[in-house]
């Protein structure tokens, strides 16, 4: 029998499972509460290859926005289209029609009459580090929370990225207050991500930005559906909570 592939392991913790809406390319996970409600806009990684599930059905999104819509957040899991594609000089890591994507599920999601658009946070995973970019440079009031989990946060060699998507780059431009940002870190990612954290702790350190840092020494990339150890429980658990107490303290 073929191994489950990764994607598809189960989320390291088991919060009540929920129905979701499922709108256009927006799971909306609800509180049971009456709203409205602050919002967590999940956003997952890439670039994904073609002929993979949607994110949305994969079990560790699912289990966020369960848990988020457990803790009284409104979560909604956006798929975006990060994809390579074909470039006049090579294969191209298409961030400019996810970052749109992105910013139109968090245009949808703030109109909507469940949720207090005043208060949203935005969750990046893996790639989807990438996509911070823009809210870094831009840092709407409404933006209470940034939250970033084994994420990418530099161009990487080879990918054709567009250089202005470098979340370091962007924090260090002048601006409003960048707000709370919350960064987990595992001790077993591949080096070439964790020299792109390194860059973004140092640029934000340089301005002085500071950074909540989640360390997961014995997790690897993908940890909360990899390692389901009490090490990663207790990282994606502080990690909720971190959210929470942004948008609700």
């Amino acid at each position: 029998m073929s191994e489950t592939p990764s994607f598809l392991r189960p989320f390291v913790l088991t919060p009540p499972a929920r129905r979701h809406e499922r709108v256009a390319n927006l799971d909306w996970y609800v509180p049971d509460a009456i709203g409205p409600h602050p919002a967590v806009v999940l956003v997952h990684g890439g670039p994904l290859p073609d002929g993979l599930p949607t994110p949305r059905d994969w079990p560790v999104y699912r289990g966020y926005g369960c848990l988020l819509a457990d803790l009284g957040l409104l979560a909604v899991t956006v798929e975006h289209r990060m994809r390579v594609v074909a470039g006049p000089q090579g294969p191209v890591t298409d961030c400019a029609t996810a970052a749109c994507d992105v910013a139109s599920a968090v245009d949808r999601v703030r109109a909507d009459a469940r949720v207090d658009g005043d208060r949203i946070a935005l969750w990046f995973f893996s790639g989807g580090g990438l996509l911070s970019t823009d809210w870094l440079r831009e840092r709407p009031s409404w933006l209470r929370a940034v939250a970033l989990t084994y994420p990418l946060l530099a161009p990487m060699p080879g990918w054709g990225v567009d250089p202005r998507f470098d979340p370091g780059v962007a924090i260090r431009e002048p601006g409003g207050p960048v707000p709370p940002l919350l960064l987990t870190r595992v001790g077993r990612e591949r080096q070439e991500m964790a020299e792109t954290v390194a860059v973004f702790l140092d640029a934000a350190g340089d301005v002085g930005v500071r950074v909540e840092v989640i360390d997961v020494p014995g997790g690897q990339h993908a940890f909360d559906m990899l390692d389901h150890t009490d090490e990663s429980r207790r990282a994606v658990d502080q990690a909720a909570d971190w959210v929470s107490q942004r948008l609700t303290g």
